[in-house]
C-alpha cells in the first residue's frame, strides 16, 4: 500500500532541501526567524499600546526598530519600565539571542570549511603565463630549483603544482628543500592529473610550459600518458599549442605517448638519457660535468634563435664567426635538428641557430678580426680499437639499456661481468636481447658491498667498473648508501693494488654526491638530478628533447672526451679559435676544454669542465688535459 504524502511531508522535505543548500540558506533561515519575530513585535506594540511606564505609545515602525535593538543586543532591555513591555522586550531578546548564537555558529562552521578547502588546495587557479608541474616526485625539487634561476630574469613568474598530495605538505616540503624561491612564487593544488575537471583548476589554458613529472609508484607512465591526453583533448583547450615536457621512464611507452601529444609534447626518456650518459661517462670521465653544464640554467646553455647575420654563411665560416657563444647545429624550419652538420652547409633564412651560451643577450656575432696559431694544428691520429673488459656492481631497471648501450660502442671481444644481490637478476640477464654479438656478458649474484666477494671478481683487472643503486628494491637514501658502501670497498681495494680503477657511479639523490667524493670515484651520474634538468630545459626550450636524442644516438653526433695533444701542440698558449679551427677540419665542433683538476679552478664541481669558452683567450694546456668535442665518431 503506498503511503499518502501529507502537506507536512512536502514542506519537511523542502526545509530539508534548503537546509542541505549550505550556510547560505542557514542564513536566510535565521534572517526569516527573526523578521518574524520583529514584525510580530511591532505589530503587537503598535495594536495594543503597551509602552514604557510613562511614555507615549509607539507606531509600528517604531515598535519594530526597538525589537530590532533588543534583538542584535540583549543589553538593551536592562533600561525597560513596565511589565508589559518587559515581557515583550524578554521574548524578543531570547529569540535574538538564539537567532544570533545561531547565525555565529553558522558563520563560524562556514568559515572553517572554507578555511579547509583553501588547505585542500581546491579553488581555482587565475594566473598567466605560469608554468605547471603536475605530479610529485623526488626530481621536483630539482625542477623547481632550475626554473627558479631560470626566471630571473622574468617579471612575476608563477609555478603552479598539482599532485595527489596535501597542499600544505607540499608547500612545507618546499619550504624546506628550496629556502631561496628569489622572485619566483609557488602555488600548490591538490588533485588528480589525470581527471580532466582537477587539470582545469592549474588553469593550463593560460600556461607558457606544461612540465609531468613520472610519479612515484606502479603503472607511472600511464598516469603521464592520461594526463597528456586530458591537456591536449580537452574539448575546451585553448587553440594555440601547448609547450609540454612529460618525462617516461619505459621507452616501450614513448610511441604511445608521442602519438597522444603530437607536435605539444617534448619526451624525456628518464631511463634510457641515464643509462646513455653512466655508459658515455665509464668510457670517457668527466662527460656527466658536461652534460649537468648544458642542462643546468647555472653557467652556459643551449638555445635555439634564428641569427640573420648568418644566413646565407657555411656552417664552418658561422662558426668562427661567435666568440663568446658556440653554434653547435641547425634547427630546420620543419623542426628537424641537425648537430654538427657538414661545415659546406649553408645556412638558409628562417633556420634557427642553435647555440651554447651563457645567456640569450649574450649571443652575437663577432666584430673585429681574430688570429688562429696554424703552425700547432695537428694531423688526426690513427685511431685504433681495443676490446674492452667492464664490470657493472649493483642493478635496477636501467640495468638492460646500459647493458645494451655498452654493446653499441665496444669492440668486438669486449666482455662485460654483471655482479649484484637481487634476486631476479640471473632471469632478466639471460632475457636481455643484445643489438650485436662484440660483447660477452658473465653474471654473479653476491653482495656487493662485501669486501671478499668483491676480491674475488679481481676488480683491479677490469678497465672500467660501474656502479649502480639498487633503486628498485631501496628508497633513495638507503639505496644511496649501499652504493657508497661499495665505493668505499671500491677504493679500498685500488689503495691495496696501488693502482687506480676508473669507476663510474650512479647517485639517485644530488645530496650524497659531495658525500660520495670520498670514494675518490672518476665521475657521478646524479640520475633524478639530471632527468629534473632535463625537464627544465625541455619546459624553456621546444627542441631541446630533439638536441639531445641526437646527443646520445650512435647514429648522431656525440660528445667526446680527447686528448688535447690529437689536436695540437702544448709548447706555447693556444687560443680556442685555433682549436675551433683544428676540429672543423676533421668535421667536428669543438665545445670546450677539461683540465686537470690540480691546474684549474673548479668552483662548480664539475671536474674541471669548460664549457663554451671565450675563443680569443690564449690557455697554456698541459698533458693529460682534453677537448670536449662533437663528432660523428
Amino acid at each position: 500500500m503506498t503511503r499518502q504524502i501529507t502537506w507536512r511531508d512536502r514542506a519537511r522535505y523542502q526545509f530539508d532541501k534548503s537546509m542541505a543548500a549550505g550556510p547560505i540558506a542557514l542564513i536566510g533561515w535565521l534572517a526569516v526567524i527573526s523578521l518574524i519575530v520583529i514584525v510580530f513585535a511591532g505589530l503587537l506594540l503598535a495594536i495594543t499600546g503597551i509602552a514604557q511606564d510613562g511614555g507615549e505609545p509607539v507606531s509600528f515602525i517604531e515598535g519594530a526598530w526597538e525589537s530590532l535593538m533588543r534583538t542584535m543586543d540583549a543589553g538593551a532591555m536592562g533600561g525597560d519600565v513596565g511589565w508589559s513591555f518587559r515581557g515583550i522586550s524578554l521574548a524578543v531578546t531570547v529569540a535574538g539571542i538564539f537567532v544570533f548564537s545561531a547565525l555565529i555558529g553558522v558563520l563560524s562552521s562556514g568559515l572553517d570549511e572554507k578555511l579547509d578547502e583553501l588547505r585542500k588546495g581546491r579553488s581555482h587557479v587565475l594566473e598567466k603565463d605560469h608554468t605547471i608541474i603536475f605530479n610529485w616526485s623526488p626530481s621536483i625539487f630539482d625542477v623547481i630549483s632550475e626554473l627558479v634561476i631560470a626566471n630571473r630574469s622574468r617579471r612575476r613568474p608563477r609555478i603552479v603544482i598539482m599532485a595527489g598530495k596535501d597542499k600544505v605538505e607540499m608547500e612545507d616540503e618546499i619550504a624546506d628543500k628550496i629556502p631561496d624561491l628569489g622572485n619566483t612564487r609557488i602555488i600548490c593544488r591538490s588533485g588528480d592529473p589525470t581527471d580532466l575537471h582537477d587539470i582545469n583548476i592549474v588553469n593550463p589554458q593560460a600556461s607558457r610550459a606544461i612540465v609531468v613529472l613520472s610519479p612515484e609508484g606502479d603503472y607511472a607512465d600511464s598516469q603521464v600518458i592520461k594526463t597528456i591526453l586530458a591537456l591536449v583533448n580537452d574539448p575546451s583547450r585553448r587553440p594555440e599549442r601547448y609547450r609540454i615536457a612529460a618525462e617516461i621512464r619505459d621507452a616501450a611507452n614513448a610511441e604511445v605517448a608521442r602519438i597522444v601529444g603530437g607536435s605539444e609534447l617534448q619526451l624525456v626518456l628518464a631511463d634510457e638519457l641515464i643509462s646513455r650518459i653512466v655508459v658515455s661517462s665509464s668510457r670517457q670521465s668527466g662527460l656527466s660535468g658536461v652534460y649537468t653544464e648544458l642542462l643546468d640554467f647555472d653557467g652556459s646553455e643551449i638555445y635555439a634563435l634564428e641569427q640573420p647575420g648568418i644566413v646565407g654563411k657555411s656552417f664552418g665560416a658561422a662558426v668562427m664567426a661567435y666568440d663568446t657563444s658556440t653554434l653547435i647545429g641547425i634547427g630546420t624550419t620543419d623542426g628537424k635538428v641537425h648537430l654538427n652538420p657538414p661545415t659546406s652547409r649553408v645556412i638558409a633564412a628562417g633556420e634557427r641557430a642553435i647555440l651554447i651560451a651563457e645567456d640569450d643577450d649574450t649571443i652575437r656575432l663577432r666584430t673585429g678580426d681574430f688570429t688562429v696559431d696554424r703552425d700547432v694544428i695537428r694531423p688526426r691520429p690513427p685511431v685504433t680499437r681495443r676490446a674492452e673488459t667492464t664490470l657493472l656492481l649493483g642493478w635496477n631497471r636501467r640495468g638492460p639499456i646500459i647493458t645494451q648501450e655498452l654493446s653499441r660502442y665496444v669492440a668486438p671481444g669486449s666482455r662485460l661481468t654483471i655482479a649484484a644481490d637481487t634476486p631476479e637478476l640471473l632471469d632478466e640477464v639471460a632475457a636481455m636481447p643484445y643489438l650485436k654479438e662484440n660483447l660477452s656478458v658473465t653474471c654473479r649474484v653476491i653482495d656487493t658491498s662485501n669486501r671478499a666477494a668483491l676480491d674475488a671478481l679481481d676488480v683491479p683487472a677490469f678497465d672500467h667498473v660501474l656502479v649502480l643503486g639498487y633503486s628498485d628494491h631501496l628508497a633513495a637514501q638507503p639505496a644511496d648508501t649501499a652504493t657508497l658502501v661499495t665505493l668505499l670497498q671500491l677504493r679500498k681495494i685500488a689503495e691495496a693494488a696501488n693502482t687506480h680503477i676508473g669507476i663510474v657511479s650512479e647517485m639517485i639523490d644530488v645530496r650524497n654526491r659531495d658525500l660520495a667524493a670520498v670514494t675518490r670515484a672518476d665521475d657521478f651520474v646524479v640520475s633524478n638530478k639530471l632527468v629534473s634538468l632535463m625537464l627544465a630545459q625541455a619546459s624553456e626550450n621546444e627542441l631541446m628533447a630533439d638536441i639531445f636524442d641526437e646527443l646520445l644516438d650512435e647514429d648522431g653526433s656525440e660528445i667526446y672526451m680527447r686528448a688535447v695533444t690529437d689536436y695540437i701542440a702544448i709548447d706555447r698558449p693556444v687560443n680556442f679559435y685555433t682549436i675551433t679551427l683544428a676540429a672543423l677540419m676533421r668535421g667536428e665542433v669543438a665545445l670546450g676544454y677539461s683540465r686537470r683538476a690540480a691546474s684549474v679552478r673548479d668552483e662548480r664541481g664539475l671536474g674541471g669542465v669548460v664549457v663554451n669558452p671565450a675563443k680569443g683567450e690564449a690557455v697554456q694546456y698541459e698533458a693529460g688535459d682534453k677537448l670536449i668535442i662533437l663528432a660523428r665518431d
